[in-house]
């Protein structure tokens, strides 16, 4: 909004059919903060039926949509009828690499917060983690002492860390993949299932799931949007930057070294919208964020997002006052 809003642009909301609330919450303080009717407008409703009618009118000149690939192209095709201009900002299958120089508490945490963060509900989510083949089962150990260690619960107590499955269409999606990765011959170390706590038994709670994988496995290239992780061994960097570019999606990607200019080196290789190194999930408004490839195009943040919402135009100024008879070479 707030980039939009800068440059001169009228704003019409459309939240997700699963979370409608905050944006109505959010138009209580825009009519609060006095901003003239009109300016900012929100509708609720299906992306069938609310979403499509707004894409498709023909006074809308830009759609800016957060959500799943498939749904993005659709998008992209529809505004295409109108001419207007798109920014996606899609999915991902993010590669977090652990190089064996690499701080590993830190690695650690690193890869926790990538993938089990919002229980993996997030675009950025490092659902494939890297490992350096000679430390790959020293990583291994401390990752599944920390995911054991995860408290679940209540998402409104604020000693939860971890909370339910967004809705149980995804809750359905989460359990499917589990099963396909079973199927292909990934080895499940971790989770895998619902809680048996009592506490937790009813609702749509999923225990973190690691799984060691290959890179061509579904589970390693479809984006699952949930707390299922796939971990890789490798070999060297020539490796590692195959496989992690290996993907239909490029939005971001971690890399968790003491070498600097393997640092470099490496992120300048990954076709990744952003590349964190030895952190993950750092976010700043200074900063661009968007994807490459198959997580969309477009900005968000800093003053390319500020561009993404204006044009162009070219004004001349003749000042001599005279206009030249154009058929006179001089």
């Amino acid at each position: 909004m707030a980039p939009a809003l800068a440059a001169g642009n009228t704003i019409v909301l459309k939240p997700s059919k699963y979370a409608p609330v905050s944006t109505l919450e959010l138009m209580e303080l825009v009519s609060e903060a006095g901003f003239p009717p009109g300016v900012i407008n929100a509708v609720t409703g299906s992306g069938e039926k609310t979403g499509s009618a707004l894409v498709k009118h023909k006074h809308v000149k830009k759609v800016v949509f957060t959500g799943g690939t498939e749904m993005g192209k659709s998008i992209a095709r529809t505004a295409a009828n109108n001419l207007a201009a798109v920014a996606l900002e899609l999915g991902g299958k993010s590669p977090n690499i652990i190089f064996s120089d690499a701080d590993l508490d830190s690695a650690v945490n690193g890869i926790i917060a990538g993938i089990f963060a919002a229980c993996g509900q997030t675009c950025i989510a490092g659902s494939r983690v890297f490992i350096q083949k000679d430390i790959f089962d020293e990583v291994m150990s401390r990752l599944l002492a920390r995911t054991e260690q995860i408290r679940m619960g209540d998402p409104l107590k604020p000693e939860t860390e971890y909370g339910p499955i967004a809705n149980k269409e995804q809750y359905e999606k989460v359990r499917e993949y589990v099963e396909i990765a079973k199927n292909e011959g990934a080895r499940l170390v971790y989770g895998g299932k619902r809680p048996g706590s009592p506490e937790l038994k009813d609702g749509l709670f999923f225990e973190p799931t690691v799984f060691v994988a290959t890179n061509e496995m579904r589970i390693a290239q479809e984006e699952v949007f949930g707390p299922v992780l796939c971990v890789i061994p490798f070999a060297d960097e020539e490796e590692v930057v195959r496989m992690a570019n290996d993907t239909e999606f490029g939005l971001a990607a971690g890399i968790w070294t003491k070498d600097l200019g393997r640092a470099h080196r490496v992120a300048k290789k990954l076709d990744a919208g952003t590349v964190w190194i030895n952190t993950y999930r750092s976010v700043s408004f200074a900063s661009p964020f968007g994807g490459y490839k198959g997580s969309g195009y477009g900005r968000e943040n800093s003053l390319e997002a500020i561009r993404e919402f204006t044009q162009t135009k070219s004004v001349w100024v003749d000042l001599s006052g005279k206009m030249g008879d154009p058929f006179v070479v001089r």
